[in-house]
């Protein structure tokens, strides 16, 4: 038998629910998933809201950074639900891992206040690599990660230089030489967006430690009927 990887709710269950909103979050954590992730903006009154794109769609059109958080909170998201605030998510999902994506640089000591207001485990990442940095200079005990949609060089060296926990990969370009990477220089792999169940088994069985997708139950089923047991 093998060790389950972490099963991580991608902007909660987005197939059946608007992405990042508190339905689909709520569905996720309901159906089981391990963690939650999702991405962080901020507003031009400095409320740190759980959205991916800086600007809300149509029709509305609003930039997030210019638009103060009353007026997104009146915005109805194609789908259904509104932006959330991310103090709301984490109580929501004290009983779960929220992995909070930073997707603006210089808000991180915004993020990092919510953080600390947080009832259940926390970590942060983002593709800047400088803004996990940041947020550890003010939470060094938060995990941080670096994503990456490309393979390193130096795999090792990267996590190393930036303290990162987590490297948050995306699959198709994750072997078994990036895990052990990964592992060298004290830190996991975590493989995003990973849908396909065939995939997930392939990437359990090199030895991820977690799994981002948006498909929790058909993922965690295919690495159960694998041989695959929660921990």
């Amino acid at each position: 038998m093998h060790r389950m990887p972490e099963i991580i709710a991608h902007r909660g269950l987005p197939r059946e629910h608007t992405e990042n909103t508190l339905a689909s979050f709520t569905l996720a954590i309901e159906r089981g998933a391990d963690g939650i992730e999702l991405d962080v903006h901020e507003t031009a009154d400095g409320v740190v809201v759980v959205h991916h794109d800086p600007v809300l769609p149509a029709p509305h059109g609003n930039v997030i950074a210019e638009t103060a958080y009353a007026a997104l909170a009146d915005c109805e998201l194609p789908g259904g639900g509104r932006v959330p605030r991310l103090s709301e998510v984490l109580r929501l999902a004290g009983g779960v891992t929220t992995y909070v994506e930073v997707k603006a640089p210089g808000i991180e000591a915004s993020v990092a206040a919510e953080l600390t207001e947080a009832p259940g485990a926390v970590a942060v990442h983002a593709f800047d690599h400088r803004i996990p940095v940041a947020v550890g200079t003010v939470l060094p005990a938060v995990p941080r990660g670096i994503l990456q949609a490309s393979y390193l060089v130096d795999t090792k060296h990267a996590l190393i230089a930036t303290g990162a926990r987590d490297l948050w990969q995306h699959w198709p370009f994750i072997d078994g030489h990036l895990v052990l990477a990964a592992r060298a220089a004290g830190a996991r792999v975590v493989a995003w967006t990973v849908n396909g169940p065939d995939d997930a088994v392939r990437l359990a069985t090199l030895g991820v430690a977690a799994i981002c997708t948006d498909r929790c139950d058909a993922i965690r089923r295919a690495l159960t009927d694998a041989g695959f047991v929660a921990s």
